[in-house]
Order: structure tokens, then sequence, then C-alpha cells
């Protein structure tokens, strides 16, 4: 858009290792143009889904009608639908027909965002993002990820841990494919912003969702 000095991420980035990706998403930023309002949040959390294999991914069942954006080219998001209120929004990463993504877990508010952001459900309601953008091209111009302008750059602290909420995953539920903002207070499991609210419904609706 005219104005914007920001760079949009190219299809090459998200053709790449998967864990590599949801690392180097930390810091940048989700787009949205709707109409014309423009939402904008830095990425402060991921989560990484490596299947078939990683049985706390949605593809460690097969290809199906919800995961075949899953098994389609990089650089597509795949937006799935829980508890008959919650959207979550996953980039599709690695090659095509291998099913691979990365869940957007937490966004720091940049514009034109005035809700909550902390949780994967939160943060697709407050960016306006469902299942009409399944599937939508992240090199497009609907739904995009791109760098910030440099003069508002700055190099995260990032940290790894375990994925919330997939212990029915066995083995798979302690990789540590979490990757998070250490300075940011919009983390998901940050108690500092949301006591008592952590992992709850509201906050964490990725939880349990993916054994279904």
């Amino acid at each position: 858009m005219a104005g914007r000095t920001s760079k949009k991420v190219t299809r090459d980035f998200y053709a790449r290792d998967t864990l590599t990706v949801a690392r180097e998403l930390i810091g940048m930023r989700l787009v949205h143009a709707q109409g014309g309002t423009l939402r904008v949040g830095r990425i402060v959390e991921t989560e990484a889904y490596q299947g078939p294999e990683d049985l706390a991914a949605h593809s460690s069942r097969g290809r199906t009608r919800r995961t075949e954006v899953m098994f389609g080219p990089p650089g597509y998001a795949y937006v799935y639908f829980i508890y008959g209120f919650w959207h979550c929004m996953n980039v599709v990463t690695a090659a095509e027909g291998v099913p691979h993504a990365v869940l957007l877990r937490a966004l720091e508010p940049v514009t034109g965002i005035e809700d909550r952001t902390w949780g994967p459900g939160l943060l697709c309601r407050a960016m306006h993002i469902d299942r009409s953008l399944n599937g939508a091209d992240l090199c497009g111009d609907i739904l995009w990820l791109e760098r910030p302008p440099a003069a508002k750059r700055r190099s995260p602290r990032i940290a790894r841990a375990a994925r919330v909420g997939v212990d029915y995953a066995g083995q798979w539920a302690r990789r540590p494919w979490r990757f998070y903002d250490k300075d940011s207070r919009y983390v998901s499991t940050s108690h500092a912003l949301h006591a008592g609210l952590t992992g709850s419904a509201e906050t964490d609706p990725v939880r349990r969702a993916r054994k279904r």
C-alpha cells in the first residue's frame, strides 16, 4: 500500500525447514488488509507442527478436506475453526506435499488492533481472520507477512519450549517446538499480562483441539 516501507515476505521464506521458519517468524509482522482497514501485529509466539509423523499435528491423520491446504505449496494460510467459536491461523511451510505448518500463537498490536492478541483464538479475532481466509496466498494483497521497517526493527531474544496443550501426543508433546520473544508481555503464557487466564479455552483454544 502507498506509504508503506515494510518488505513483504516471499515464498522462498516459507519453503524451508519448518523449525527455522517458526523461529524466524518471531519479530515479523502479520498484516490483514480488509476494505479500507489495515490491521498489523508483530509476531511474538509460534509453534511448529511437522506431520504426518508429528502426532500433535492435524495432518497426522492424513490428507483430508480439512488439512488439504497443509499438503499444498508453502506460503499459504491454514485457518481452522474449533469449539464453534474460535479460529486459529497457521502458515504452511516446507515443500509441497509435506504437511508442515506453523501456528501463530500471539501478536503485539502495531496498528488497527483493539482486542486482545495473546493466544491463537484471540489473535484471529483481533485480526478479523476466519475460515474465509483458509487457503489465502500469503504472498498476496489481503493477508501477508512482512519484515518491519528498518527504523523499527529490533532483534528479539528468542526462547523455545514445549508446545502447549498437546499432552495426548506422547513423546511429540515434549518437543521444544514453541518459540517466543522472551521480552514480550503478549506471549500467551505470560502471567504478568493475564494471570489466571493462561491455558484457558479463552486464551488458548488450541488446547485439546488437535486431538480431534
